[in-house]
């Protein structure tokens, strides 16, 4: 599994502690994590999963009247760091 994919995967299991279960979903730059957040949620949770989502390279809320209100983070995958990231054809 692909770093992000271990990153995503830790954010996820801390998210669902708090009592927030959490989808992972692998994408082709990115892993993302969502959870939906329940109505109320005590001051201490609120710290908890902040500090959670902190880890991740993005993240934010996204509230609709229609869907409630879920939590997104999203880990990058690593970019290669090689001199050769334009491949054969784009050679000096």
């Amino acid at each position: 599994m692909p770093t992000s994919g271990v990153s995503a995967a830790a954010i996820a299991a801390r998210l669902s502690a708090v009592g927030l279960p959490a989808r992972v979903e692998e994408r082709a730059q990115y892993t993302s994590i969502e959870a939906e957040l329940p109505e109320s949620l005590s001051a201490e949770s609120w710290r908890e999963v902040l500090e959670v989502v902190a880890e991740a390279d993005r993240f934010g809320l996204l509230a609709t009247s229609l869907n409630g209100r879920t939590l997104w983070a999203v880990v990058r995958k690593a970019v290669p760091t090689t001199g050769d990231v334009g491949g054969p054809s784009h050679q000096r």
